[in-house]
Order: structure tokens, then C-alpha cells, then sequence
């Protein structure tokens, strides 16, 4: 069921998260049909990149939806329909990367290897405080807000890919967007008895040990998959870092918003980027109805 879930306004909240915000449930579906096997513009480093953050986001996703949902007891009203929101779009998500991940598999992909290592990952989070996978939550989180705002203020990243796969893409960014405060605000709610200096120093170091293990797998997984393709060695090296560094450059453009992380006050919605969902939301006319 598609829905547009409304949200609630709360009596005070410190946190500035738009008042008017809604978060809209999309209920699309992509990737059901035949795609190239190099669907980012014919050739292999986008490709590998993307398929190699794809094979993560089913079990991540899950993880984040989990993180959030253990920490929603006593959130204001607010809070508590944007955390249903959340769940509802992640869930969606999932749904479609599973999809995707199988159309790469149909094309000769070995993925499962990426999928293991994320699995035996996240097997080590079963023994942590509820709060620390919170933390990595709201800092993964922010990664893919980083990235749908450059993929979808900068058409250069997706200009020539296949267009199934750049719907997609395109659809999964307006929603990061939409609802990259959830999980920190969760997190100030579920912190909310801490000190300003704890809470700065705990996200901040879990933000440089979730960047220093997203991008050492990334660039593995990506080099595996390349391996795949029959590139291999400096070549496969110094394509990739081209793609990631140089053109479109996707890691140096959102260099400026990782370290605005750190800022001591920092919150996701100090940059209010919703006209870039507004710039694609004709595209998802068709999928969205009045919440029941």
C-alpha cells in the first residue's frame, strides 16, 4: 500500500528537524526486468561500486531499522511517526536492493561473498549496548543522505547509466533525504541524558571507525568485483579511485558534509535540501496516496 504518512507536530522539540516535514512512503518497484550487465554508462567502476554498496543494504538496512525501533519507547509524537516512517521506507528498500542484487547475480555476479562479510559484521553487534548500534546507525545514516543529495543535485552521476537503474537510485535518495534526521534524532532522544560533551565525543568516534571500515570493505568488495570482470592490479586500483576521487568524484564532493559531522552542534537538517526531492517528485506521481 502506497502512503503519505503525515507527521504530527510536537509541543517543543529542540531538534531542527523541519515542523512541516513529511515523509512519504513510495511504494515503488524497479530492476524486474533484463538490465546491462555494466549499467553505469557501459563501464565497470560505477558499476562495481554501486553493486558493491547494493549487496549491503538489505542486511544494513535491516540492522538500521532494528537500531531505531529499540530506542523509540518515550519519543514524542513527532519523532514516534517519523520513526514508523522510517521503517516503512527502509523496508521498501530493502525489498528492491534484494532485487537488484538478484538481477546482479543473474548477470554473473558473485555478490554473496559481500554479503557474508556483512553478516558476520553485524553477528558482532549482538553483544553491544543498544546504544552503540545506534551510533553507527545515525552515522551510516548520515553517509546516505551524503550521497542521495549528490546524486540527485548532480545529474552527471547517473547521466548515462541504464534508466531502470537510475530510477531506482534516484527514487532511493529522495528518501534518504526525507528521512536522514530520524535516526539522530532518536539518537538525542535516547541520549537525552547525557552530556553534550559525551554525546559529542561518542558520535564522533563512531563516525571515524564506520568511515575507516565502510570504505577498506567498499574498496575490497569493489576490487572483487572487478576482479570479476577480468580487471585486475593497478588498473582495477587506479579506475576505481578515478571514479571515487576524480570523476564524478562522489567521495571528494561530499568531503564538506562528512567533516560539518563533527561540528560540536551538528544536525542533519542544518541543510534543509528538500528541493531536491521536489526536483524528481513528479516522477513519483504515481505512487503516492492519502495515508488511510
Amino acid at each position: 500500500m502506497n502512503a503519505l504518512t503525515p507527521v504530527p507536530a510536537a509541543a517543543a522539540r529542540t531538534a531542527p528537524t523541519p515542523e512541516d516535514l513529511t515523509i512519504t512512503i513510495r511504494d515503488e518497484r524497479f530492476n524486474r526486468d533484463s538490465t546491462p550487465r555494466k549499467w553505469w554508462a557501459g563501464e565497470p567502476f560505477g558499476t562495481a561500486w554501486h553493486n558493491a554498496l547494493s549487496a549491503t543494504f538489505p542486511r544494513g538496512e535491516a540492522f538500521f531499522i532494528e537500531a531505531v525501533k529499540a530506542h523509540r519507547e518515550g519519543a514524542d509524537p513527532k519523532l514516534e511517526a517519523e520513526i514508523r516512517a522510517f521503517v516503512k521506507q527502509e523496508i521498501n528498500h530493502t525489498r528492491e536492493h534484494i532485487a537488484f542484487n538478484r538481477l546482479a547475480e543473474d548477470h554473473g555476479y558473485d555478490i554473496k561473498a559481500i554479503d557474508t562479510r556483512v553478516a558476520e559484521l553485524l553477528a558482532l553487534t549482538k553483544n553491544r549496548p543498544a546504544i552503540a548500534n545506534l551510533a553507527v546507525t545515525m552515522a551510516l545514516e548520515h553517509y546516505t543522505a551524503m550521497m542521495a543529495a549528490e546524486f540527485l543535485a548532480n545529474p552527471a552521476h547517473f547521466k548515462d547509466a541504464d534508466p531502470e537503474v537510475r530510477a531506482m537510485w534516484r527514487w532511493h535518495s529522495a528518501e534518504e533525504i526525507e528521512h536522514k534526521g530520524v535516526a539522530f534524532d532518536t539518537w538525542n532522544h535516547a541520549t537525552r541524558d547525557w552530556t553534550a560533551w559525551r554525546r559529542w565525543k561518542v558520535r564522533s568516534l563512531v563516525m571515524l571507525t564506520v568511515t575507516t571500515r565502510f570504505f577498506k570493505n567498499r574498496w575490497k568488495d569493489s576490487l572483487n568485483l572487478l576482479e570479476q570482470d577480468g580487471i585486475t592490479g593497478w588498473k582495477a586500483k587506479c579506475g576505481l579511485f578515478s571514479y571515487l576521487a576524480w570523476k564524478p568524484g562522489i567521495v571528494r564532493r561530499i568531503f564538506p558534509a562528512w567533516l560539518a559531522y563533527f561540528k560540536p552542534n551538528f544536525h542533519p537538517w542544518d541543510h534543509d535540501d528538500r528541493e531536491l526531492i521536489g526536483l524528481y517528485e513528479g516522477e513519483f506521481a504515481d505512487a503516492l496516496m492519502p495515508a488511510e
